[in-house]
């Protein structure tokens, strides 16, 4: 069985699909929805390849770099981003 684009663009739909089903199900808990978010670009580098892949271009490829090197750099702020947003305890005031 040869695995053609369909089967790219399924892949990238269910992915898509779990990662906004994330966001909205789970609205207070910030590790699932930044979960999501990546489940999200995830999707959208696949078929950003495989829209690439199929045409013989290489745009979608390069555009998948950054959309990875966003990611990355959004997983170096989070850790800050979630405690800012953590109530501030006894110790922290000093």
């Amino acid at each position: 069985m040869i695995i053609g684009l369909t089967h790219y663009l399924t892949l990238g739909a269910i992915l898509f699909t779990i990662g906004v089903a994330g966001i909205i199900l789970n609205r207070k808990n910030i590790i699932v929805i930044l979960m999501s978010v990546e489940l999200i670009l995830l999707s959208v580098n696949i078929n950003l390849v495989a829209f690439s892949t199929n045409s013989g271009d290489l745009t979608g490829q390069v555009f998948a770099l950054f959309i990875l090197t966003v990611a990355a750099a959004e997983a170096g702020d989070r850790p800050g981003d979630i405690g800012d947003l953590l109530p501030q305890s006894r110790l922290d005031r000093g």
